[in-house]
Protein backbone atom coordinates (compact mmCIF):
# COMPACT_ATOMS: atom_id res chain seq x y z
CA UNK A 1 0.00 0.00 0.00
CA UNK A 2 3.07 2.10 1.16
CA UNK A 3 5.47 3.51 -1.66
CA UNK A 4 8.70 3.12 -0.01
CA UNK A 5 11.49 4.69 -1.65
CA UNK A 6 15.28 5.01 -0.49
CA UNK A 7 14.26 8.41 0.95
CA UNK A 8 12.25 7.42 3.89
CA UNK A 9 15.32 7.33 6.04
CA UNK A 10 17.27 9.99 8.29
CA UNK A 11 19.07 13.14 7.35
CA UNK A 12 22.26 11.49 9.52
CA UNK A 13 22.36 8.16 7.15
CA UNK A 14 22.45 9.98 3.76
CA UNK A 15 25.14 12.55 5.07
CA UNK A 16 27.30 9.91 6.20
CA UNK A 17 26.68 7.51 2.66
CA UNK A 18 27.72 10.49 1.40
CA UNK A 19 30.83 11.57 3.29
CA UNK A 20 31.67 7.15 2.78
CA UNK A 21 31.17 7.78 -1.37
CA UNK A 22 33.81 10.43 -1.23
CA UNK A 23 36.48 8.84 0.88
CA UNK A 24 36.07 5.85 -1.28
CA UNK A 25 34.68 3.88 1.04
CA UNK A 26 31.23 2.72 -0.50
CA UNK A 27 32.46 -0.76 -1.47
CA UNK A 28 33.34 -1.34 2.12
CA UNK A 29 32.19 -4.97 3.25
CA UNK A 30 29.84 -4.32 6.69
CA UNK A 31 27.91 -6.73 8.91
CA UNK A 32 25.05 -4.88 11.20
CA UNK A 33 23.39 -6.41 13.65
CA UNK A 34 19.77 -5.72 14.68
CA UNK A 35 18.64 -6.62 18.20
CA UNK A 36 16.98 -5.18 21.37
CA UNK A 37 18.00 -5.04 24.80
CA UNK A 38 15.00 -4.91 27.20
CA UNK A 39 11.63 -6.89 26.54
CA UNK A 40 8.64 -5.38 26.47
CA UNK A 41 5.53 -4.99 28.63
CA UNK A 42 7.62 -6.57 31.56
CA UNK A 43 7.07 -9.66 29.70
CA UNK A 44 9.16 -12.08 29.39
CA UNK A 45 9.72 -13.56 25.21
CA UNK A 46 8.63 -11.08 22.14
CA UNK A 47 7.68 -12.28 18.93
CA UNK A 48 9.51 -11.58 15.89
CA UNK A 49 7.25 -9.54 12.85
CA UNK A 50 7.86 -7.39 9.94
CA UNK A 51 10.33 -9.51 8.33
CA UNK A 52 8.70 -10.28 5.02
CA UNK A 53 7.47 -6.56 4.80
CA UNK A 54 11.05 -5.17 4.60
CA UNK A 55 12.30 -7.68 2.06
CA UNK A 56 9.75 -7.21 -0.16
CA UNK A 57 10.75 -3.42 0.28
CA UNK A 58 14.32 -3.81 0.50
CA UNK A 59 14.24 -5.83 -2.80
CA UNK A 60 13.14 -2.70 -4.89
CA UNK A 61 14.96 0.10 -2.23
CA UNK A 62 15.57 2.73 -4.40
CA UNK A 63 15.81 6.41 -5.25
CA UNK A 64 13.02 7.51 -7.68
CA UNK A 65 13.16 11.27 -9.69
CA UNK A 66 11.61 13.15 -7.15
CA UNK A 67 13.82 11.74 -4.41
CA UNK A 68 17.07 13.06 -6.41
CA UNK A 69 15.77 16.40 -7.42
CA UNK A 70 14.96 17.30 -3.56
CA UNK A 71 18.34 15.92 -2.51
CA UNK A 72 19.84 17.90 -5.83
CA UNK A 73 17.91 20.78 -3.82
CA UNK A 74 19.16 19.97 -0.46
CA UNK A 75 22.93 20.48 -1.71
CA UNK A 76 23.98 16.94 -1.78
CA UNK A 77 27.15 16.37 -4.02
CA UNK A 78 26.55 16.44 -7.58
CA UNK A 79 28.38 12.54 -8.19
CA UNK A 80 26.78 11.51 -5.35
CA UNK A 81 23.68 11.71 -6.59
CA UNK A 82 24.55 10.43 -9.37
CA UNK A 83 25.54 7.31 -7.50
CA UNK A 84 22.52 7.02 -5.85
CA UNK A 85 20.48 7.59 -9.40
CA UNK A 86 22.06 4.01 -9.43
CA UNK A 87 21.49 2.49 -6.06
CA UNK A 88 19.83 -0.63 -5.17
CA UNK A 89 20.12 -2.94 -2.04
CA UNK A 90 22.53 -5.69 -3.30
CA UNK A 91 23.52 -7.11 0.48
CA UNK A 92 22.61 -10.51 2.11
CA UNK A 93 20.01 -10.69 5.01
CA UNK A 94 20.54 -13.28 8.11
CA UNK A 95 17.44 -13.67 10.36
CA UNK A 96 15.44 -15.19 13.14
CA UNK A 97 11.89 -16.47 11.17
CA UNK A 98 9.32 -13.81 11.33
CA UNK A 99 6.53 -15.48 14.04
CA UNK A 100 9.47 -16.86 16.28
CA UNK A 101 10.45 -15.59 20.05
CA UNK A 102 13.18 -13.34 20.37
CA UNK A 103 15.07 -12.16 23.45
CA UNK A 104 17.81 -9.19 24.23
CA UNK A 105 20.80 -8.67 23.48
CA UNK A 106 21.11 -11.59 20.77
CA UNK A 107 21.23 -10.82 17.00
CA UNK A 108 17.81 -11.05 15.82
CA UNK A 109 18.66 -10.08 12.30
CA UNK A 110 22.29 -9.31 10.64
CA UNK A 111 22.85 -7.25 7.46
CA UNK A 112 26.07 -7.65 5.59
CA UNK A 113 26.51 -5.08 2.63
CA UNK A 114 28.75 -2.35 1.65
CA UNK A 115 28.65 0.64 3.99
CA UNK A 116 26.02 2.70 2.23
CA UNK A 117 23.61 0.03 1.42
CA UNK A 118 24.10 -1.25 5.14
CA UNK A 119 23.53 2.43 6.07
CA UNK A 120 21.06 3.59 4.13
CA UNK A 121 18.12 0.47 5.27
CA UNK A 122 18.75 0.71 8.84
CA UNK A 123 15.85 3.66 9.18
CA UNK A 124 13.30 1.45 7.11
CA UNK A 125 14.30 -1.65 9.40
CA UNK A 126 14.31 -0.16 12.57
CA UNK A 127 10.98 1.27 11.21
CA UNK A 128 9.44 -1.77 10.44
CA UNK A 129 10.55 -4.22 12.81
CA UNK A 130 10.24 -2.52 16.13
CA UNK A 131 7.11 -1.37 15.72
CA UNK A 132 5.55 -4.74 14.12
CA UNK A 133 7.34 -6.74 16.75
CA UNK A 134 5.93 -4.65 19.11
CA UNK A 135 2.17 -4.91 18.13
CA UNK A 136 2.87 -8.93 17.83
CA UNK A 137 4.27 -9.50 21.10
CA UNK A 138 1.42 -7.47 22.65
CA UNK A 139 -1.23 -9.39 20.29
CA UNK A 140 0.22 -12.68 21.37
CA UNK A 141 -0.19 -11.68 25.30
CA UNK A 142 -3.52 -11.38 24.67
CA UNK A 143 -4.03 -14.72 23.14
CA UNK A 144 -2.78 -16.27 26.14
CA UNK A 145 -5.53 -15.17 28.63
CA UNK A 146 -8.18 -15.16 25.84
CA UNK A 147 -8.08 -18.96 25.35
CA UNK A 148 -9.79 -20.04 21.75
CA UNK A 149 -12.19 -16.94 22.21
CA UNK A 150 -11.93 -14.65 19.19
CA UNK A 151 -9.77 -11.66 19.06
CA UNK A 152 -10.06 -8.84 16.63
CA UNK A 153 -8.03 -5.51 16.22
CA UNK A 154 -10.06 -2.69 16.16
CA UNK A 155 -7.43 -0.09 16.62
CA UNK A 156 -7.34 1.61 13.00
CA UNK A 157 -8.95 4.74 14.54
CA UNK A 158 -6.35 4.71 17.26
CA UNK A 159 -3.21 4.03 15.76
CA UNK A 160 -0.39 6.50 15.23
CA UNK A 161 -1.32 7.50 11.75
CA UNK A 162 -0.70 5.13 8.87
CA UNK A 163 0.81 2.65 11.57
CA UNK A 164 -2.56 1.12 11.95
CA UNK A 165 -2.14 -0.55 8.64
CA UNK A 166 1.28 -3.16 9.85
CA UNK A 167 -0.12 -2.98 13.29
CA UNK A 168 -3.39 -5.05 11.82
CA UNK A 169 -0.48 -7.44 10.35
CA UNK A 170 1.40 -7.63 13.49
CA UNK A 171 -1.91 -8.26 15.32
CA UNK A 172 -2.52 -11.60 13.66
CA UNK A 173 0.50 -13.03 13.61
CA UNK A 174 0.75 -12.70 17.46
CA UNK A 175 -3.41 -14.66 16.94
CA UNK A 176 -5.77 -12.32 16.53
CA UNK A 177 -8.35 -13.60 14.50
CA UNK A 178 -9.60 -10.53 12.26
CA UNK A 179 -9.64 -7.02 11.80
CA UNK A 180 -11.65 -3.79 11.42
CA UNK A 181 -9.18 -2.22 8.85
CA UNK A 182 -10.40 -2.85 5.58
CA UNK A 183 -7.20 -1.79 3.85
CA UNK A 184 -5.45 -4.34 5.47
CA UNK A 185 -7.78 -6.92 5.62
CA UNK A 186 -7.53 -6.50 1.65
CA UNK A 187 -3.81 -6.68 1.42
CA UNK A 188 -2.49 -9.12 3.82
CA UNK A 189 -5.70 -10.98 3.14
CA UNK A 190 -7.25 -10.91 6.98
CA UNK A 191 -10.70 -11.85 7.60
CA UNK A 192 -12.29 -8.21 8.61
CA UNK A 193 -14.78 -7.71 11.01
CA UNK A 194 -17.51 -5.02 12.18
CA UNK A 195 -20.18 -4.24 13.22
CA UNK A 196 -22.07 -0.06 13.55
CA UNK A 197 -21.49 2.84 15.55
CA UNK A 198 -24.10 4.63 17.96
CA UNK A 199 -24.67 6.92 15.76
CA UNK A 200 -26.12 4.30 13.36
CA UNK A 201 -28.54 3.97 15.98
CA UNK A 202 -29.28 7.79 17.57
CA UNK A 203 -29.97 8.68 13.05
CA UNK A 204 -33.18 6.74 13.88
CA UNK A 205 -36.22 7.53 15.70
CA UNK A 206 -36.09 4.55 17.74
CA UNK A 207 -33.78 1.66 18.56
CA UNK A 208 -35.47 -1.36 17.37
CA UNK A 209 -36.39 0.40 13.91
CA UNK A 210 -32.34 0.55 13.68
CA UNK A 211 -31.93 -2.96 14.46
CA UNK A 212 -34.16 -3.86 12.24
CA UNK A 213 -33.04 -2.19 9.11
CA UNK A 214 -29.51 -2.90 9.93
CA UNK A 215 -31.05 -6.48 10.08
CA UNK A 216 -32.25 -6.64 7.12
CA UNK A 217 -29.36 -5.57 5.29
CA UNK A 218 -27.18 -7.64 7.36
CA UNK A 219 -29.21 -10.58 7.63
CA UNK A 220 -26.29 -13.72 7.41
CA UNK A 221 -23.77 -11.47 9.82
CA UNK A 222 -25.53 -9.10 11.94
CA UNK A 223 -23.97 -8.30 15.24
CA UNK A 224 -26.21 -5.49 17.25
CA UNK A 225 -24.60 -2.56 19.82
CA UNK A 226 -26.61 -2.36 22.32
CA UNK A 227 -25.65 -0.06 24.76
CA UNK A 228 -26.37 3.12 23.32
CA UNK A 229 -29.50 4.07 25.66
CA UNK A 230 -29.67 1.32 28.40
CA UNK A 231 -27.70 -2.02 28.27
CA UNK A 232 -30.57 -4.09 29.66
CA UNK A 233 -33.86 -2.58 29.94
CA UNK A 234 -33.28 -1.45 26.42
CA UNK A 235 -30.83 -2.46 23.99
CA UNK A 236 -30.90 -6.03 24.40
CA UNK A 237 -34.52 -6.51 24.54
CA UNK A 238 -34.93 -4.64 21.31
CA UNK A 239 -32.21 -7.09 20.03
CA UNK A 240 -34.29 -9.40 20.94
CA UNK A 241 -36.91 -8.36 19.14
CA UNK A 242 -35.03 -8.06 16.11
CA UNK A 243 -33.86 -11.64 16.40
CA UNK A 244 -37.25 -13.30 16.89
CA UNK A 245 -38.10 -10.93 13.42
CA UNK A 246 -34.97 -12.60 11.84
CA UNK A 247 -35.71 -16.05 12.51
CA UNK A 248 -39.20 -15.71 11.40
CA UNK A 249 -37.30 -14.86 7.97
CA UNK A 250 -35.19 -17.63 8.16
CA UNK A 251 -31.97 -16.26 9.82
CA UNK A 252 -30.12 -15.45 12.65
CA UNK A 253 -28.56 -12.74 15.02
CA UNK A 254 -25.13 -13.44 15.11
CA UNK A 255 -24.42 -11.63 18.24
CA UNK A 256 -24.43 -8.47 20.75
CA UNK A 257 -21.74 -6.13 21.37
CA UNK A 258 -21.37 -4.24 24.87
CA UNK A 259 -18.93 -1.47 24.46
CA UNK A 260 -19.20 0.25 28.08
CA UNK A 261 -20.06 -0.24 31.77
CA UNK A 262 -19.19 -3.03 33.78
CA UNK A 263 -18.62 -6.07 30.94
CA UNK A 264 -18.78 -8.75 33.72
CA UNK A 265 -21.76 -7.93 35.49
CA UNK A 266 -23.99 -6.90 31.49
CA UNK A 267 -22.45 -9.89 29.67
CA UNK A 268 -23.60 -12.50 32.56
CA UNK A 269 -27.04 -10.33 32.57
CA UNK A 270 -27.22 -10.72 28.87
CA UNK A 271 -26.30 -14.12 28.46
CA UNK A 272 -28.70 -15.23 31.33
CA UNK A 273 -31.47 -12.90 29.06
CA UNK A 274 -30.30 -14.39 25.72
CA UNK A 275 -31.10 -17.78 26.85
CA UNK A 276 -33.79 -17.84 28.82
CA UNK A 277 -35.71 -16.35 25.22
CA UNK A 278 -33.94 -19.39 23.51
CA UNK A 279 -31.01 -17.18 21.59
CA UNK A 280 -28.42 -19.49 23.03
CA UNK A 281 -26.71 -19.38 19.94
CA UNK A 282 -26.14 -15.58 20.05
CA UNK A 283 -22.70 -14.85 20.51
CA UNK A 284 -21.46 -11.61 23.21
CA UNK A 285 -18.75 -9.42 22.10
CA UNK A 286 -17.05 -6.54 24.36
CA UNK A 287 -14.65 -3.54 23.52
CA UNK A 288 -13.80 -0.38 25.46
CA UNK A 289 -10.25 0.13 26.16
CA UNK A 290 -9.42 -3.34 26.37
CA UNK A 291 -5.62 -5.15 27.06
CA UNK A 292 -4.49 -8.04 28.32
CA UNK A 293 -4.80 -7.82 32.06
CA UNK A 294 -8.46 -6.73 31.80
CA UNK A 295 -9.26 -9.83 29.81
CA UNK A 296 -7.69 -11.79 31.70
CA UNK A 297 -9.87 -10.52 34.85
CA UNK A 298 -13.12 -10.79 33.12
CA UNK A 299 -12.27 -14.28 32.27
CA UNK A 300 -11.46 -14.96 36.12
CA UNK A 301 -14.79 -13.53 36.63
CA UNK A 302 -16.03 -15.88 34.54
CA UNK A 303 -17.67 -14.00 32.14
CA UNK A 304 -19.72 -15.58 29.16
CA UNK A 305 -17.85 -13.22 25.88
CA UNK A 306 -16.95 -15.08 23.30
CA UNK A 307 -15.53 -11.86 21.30
CA UNK A 308 -12.95 -9.17 22.16
CA UNK A 309 -12.42 -6.22 20.12
CA UNK A 310 -8.74 -4.45 21.05
CA UNK A 311 -8.33 -1.21 19.90
CA UNK A 312 -5.69 1.35 21.55
CA UNK A 313 -3.68 -1.04 23.94
CA UNK A 314 -3.09 -3.43 21.08
CA UNK A 315 -2.16 -0.98 17.97
CA UNK A 316 0.00 1.18 20.33
CA UNK A 317 2.05 -1.40 22.13
CA UNK A 318 0.33 0.87 25.22
CA UNK A 319 2.04 1.44 27.80
CA UNK A 320 5.61 0.55 26.01
CA UNK A 321 4.77 2.34 22.99
CA UNK A 322 8.15 1.13 21.37
CA UNK A 323 10.75 -1.52 21.61
CA UNK A 324 13.84 0.22 22.28
CA UNK A 325 15.51 -2.07 18.74
CA UNK A 326 18.82 -0.71 17.66
CA UNK A 327 21.16 -0.92 14.41
CA UNK A 328 24.84 -1.70 15.74
CA UNK A 329 28.29 -2.42 13.45
CA UNK A 330 30.07 -5.84 13.74
CA UNK A 331 32.33 -5.96 10.97
CA UNK A 332 33.63 -3.40 9.04
CA UNK A 333 36.99 -2.77 6.56
CA UNK A 334 37.90 -6.76 7.04
CA UNK A 335 38.15 -5.83 11.06
CA UNK A 336 35.70 -6.51 13.80
CA UNK A 337 34.42 -3.27 15.28
CA UNK A 338 32.96 -2.73 18.48
CA UNK A 339 31.31 0.29 20.14
CA UNK A 340 32.23 1.49 24.16
CA UNK A 341 29.75 2.79 27.08
CA UNK A 342 30.34 3.94 30.32
CA UNK A 343 26.91 2.01 30.57
CA UNK A 344 28.27 -1.71 30.36
CA UNK A 345 25.16 -3.01 28.63
CA UNK A 346 25.50 -0.55 26.03
CA UNK A 347 29.05 -2.45 24.63
CA UNK A 348 27.99 -3.95 21.64
CA UNK A 349 28.87 -7.54 20.23
CA UNK A 350 31.97 -7.24 17.36
CA UNK A 351 31.93 -10.02 14.20
CA UNK A 352 29.67 -11.76 12.19
CA UNK A 353 27.98 -14.21 14.72
CA UNK A 354 25.15 -16.84 14.96
CA UNK A 355 22.76 -17.90 17.33
CA UNK A 356 21.83 -21.14 19.02
CA UNK A 357 18.46 -21.80 21.17
CA UNK A 358 19.58 -24.23 23.36
CA UNK A 359 16.82 -27.37 23.84
CA UNK A 360 15.88 -30.09 26.29
CA UNK A 361 15.99 -33.44 25.39
CA UNK A 362 12.39 -33.35 24.31
CA UNK A 363 12.77 -30.20 22.44
CA UNK A 364 11.52 -27.94 24.25
CA UNK A 365 13.00 -24.91 25.29
CA UNK A 366 15.40 -24.70 28.25
CA UNK A 367 15.13 -21.29 28.69
CA UNK A 368 18.56 -19.86 27.21
CA UNK A 369 20.40 -19.45 23.74
CA UNK A 370 24.25 -19.00 22.96
CA UNK A 371 25.52 -16.41 20.85
CA UNK A 372 29.08 -17.31 19.38
CA UNK A 373 30.94 -16.56 16.32
CA UNK A 374 29.61 -17.26 12.74
CA UNK A 375 32.16 -19.80 12.43
CA UNK A 376 31.59 -21.93 15.32
CA UNK A 377 29.20 -25.30 15.11
CA UNK A 378 28.72 -26.00 19.26
CA UNK A 379 29.03 -24.23 21.93
CA UNK A 380 30.11 -25.66 25.33
CA UNK A 381 29.76 -23.33 27.70
CA UNK A 382 27.54 -20.20 27.65
CA UNK A 383 28.99 -17.12 29.38
CA UNK A 384 26.85 -13.79 30.83
CA UNK A 385 27.30 -11.03 28.69
CA UNK A 386 27.97 -8.45 31.97
CA UNK A 387 29.17 -11.08 34.52
CA UNK A 388 31.64 -13.26 33.57
CA UNK A 389 31.91 -15.41 36.41
CA UNK A 390 28.16 -16.59 35.22
CA UNK A 391 28.00 -19.58 32.98
CA UNK A 392 26.62 -22.21 32.14
CA UNK A 393 27.33 -25.93 30.54
CA UNK A 394 25.57 -26.44 27.30
CA UNK A 395 27.58 -29.28 25.70
CA UNK A 396 24.97 -32.43 25.69
CA UNK A 397 22.39 -30.19 24.87
CA UNK A 398 20.67 -30.19 21.70
CA UNK A 399 20.94 -26.85 19.91
CA UNK A 400 18.89 -25.19 17.22
CA UNK A 401 20.36 -22.36 14.24
CA UNK A 402 18.27 -19.58 14.46
CA UNK A 403 19.77 -17.12 12.09
CA UNK A 404 19.18 -18.35 8.08
CA UNK A 405 19.99 -16.46 5.56
CA UNK A 406 16.81 -14.86 3.98
CA UNK A 407 18.01 -12.37 1.02
CA UNK A 408 21.05 -12.67 -1.20
CA UNK A 409 22.64 -9.84 -3.26
CA UNK A 410 19.31 -8.23 -2.87
CA UNK A 411 17.06 -11.16 -3.56
CA UNK A 412 14.47 -12.28 -1.41
CA UNK A 413 15.08 -15.91 -0.88
CA UNK A 414 12.00 -17.25 1.51
CA UNK A 415 8.70 -17.83 0.21
CA UNK A 416 6.09 -15.40 1.56
CA UNK A 417 3.96 -16.57 3.86
CA UNK A 418 0.09 -15.96 4.78
CA UNK A 419 -0.35 -14.31 8.26
CA UNK A 420 -1.99 -17.84 9.19
CA UNK A 421 0.86 -19.86 8.96
CA UNK A 422 3.04 -17.60 10.06
CA UNK A 423 0.91 -16.91 13.37
CA UNK A 424 0.60 -20.65 13.47
CA UNK A 425 4.45 -21.35 13.39
CA UNK A 426 4.49 -18.28 16.14
CA UNK A 427 2.09 -20.06 18.97
CA UNK A 428 3.98 -23.62 17.80
CA UNK A 429 7.16 -21.70 19.32
CA UNK A 430 5.31 -20.63 21.85
CA UNK A 431 4.08 -23.36 22.90
CA UNK A 432 7.64 -25.08 23.91
CA UNK A 433 8.51 -21.89 26.32
CA UNK A 434 8.37 -23.31 29.71
CA UNK A 435 5.41 -21.63 31.51
CA UNK A 436 7.68 -19.61 33.95
CA UNK A 437 8.62 -16.98 30.93
CA UNK A 438 5.35 -16.59 29.90
CA UNK A 439 3.56 -15.58 33.28
CA UNK A 440 2.69 -11.46 33.32
CA UNK A 441 4.49 -10.79 36.70
CA UNK A 442 8.02 -11.27 37.20
CA UNK A 443 8.51 -14.08 34.58
CA UNK A 444 10.67 -15.84 34.90
CA UNK A 445 13.99 -14.32 33.13
CA UNK A 446 15.77 -15.98 29.89
CA UNK A 447 19.13 -16.53 29.78
CA UNK A 448 21.15 -14.88 26.14
CA UNK A 449 24.85 -15.98 26.81
CA UNK A 450 28.07 -15.95 24.89
CA UNK A 451 30.47 -18.51 23.66
CA UNK A 452 33.81 -18.34 25.03
CA UNK A 453 35.47 -17.51 21.48
CA UNK A 454 33.35 -14.37 21.09
CA UNK A 455 33.33 -13.48 24.61
CA UNK A 456 37.13 -13.59 23.89
CA UNK A 457 37.35 -11.37 21.12
CA UNK A 458 35.44 -9.05 22.76
CA UNK A 459 36.79 -8.39 25.55
CA UNK A 460 40.14 -7.96 23.79
CA UNK A 461 38.71 -5.34 21.49
CA UNK A 462 37.55 -3.31 24.51
CA UNK A 463 40.64 -3.68 26.04
CA UNK A 464 42.33 -2.75 22.67
CA UNK A 465 39.98 0.57 22.04
CA UNK A 466 40.12 1.76 25.76
CA UNK A 467 44.21 1.99 25.27
CA UNK A 468 43.28 4.26 22.24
Amino acid sequence: MFNFTALYTDQYQLTMAQAYFMNGQKDNLTVFDYFFRKLPFGGGYAIFAGLDVLLEILADFRFDKNDLEFLKEKGFHPDFITYLGKFRFRGNIYSSEEGDLIFPVRPVLQVEANIIEAQLTETILLNILNFQSLVATKASRMRQVAGDRTLIDFGLRRAQGPGGYYASRAAIIGGFDATSNVAAGRDFNIPVSGTMAHSYIESFDSELAAFDHFAEVHPHDCVLLVDTYDTLNSGLPNAMKTARKMEEKGHRLRGIRLDSGDLAYLSKKSREMLDKAGFDYVRIAVSNQLDEYIIQSLIAQEAPIDIFGVGTSLVTGYPDAALDGVFKLAYSGGKPRIKLSENVTKVTLPHKKQVFRILENNGTYSGAEAVAMADETDVDIIYHPLYPSKSMFTGNRKKEILLHKVMEGGRKLTATQSLQQISAYSRSRLDLLPEEFKRFNNPHGYKVGLSEKLRDERDRLVEEYRKL
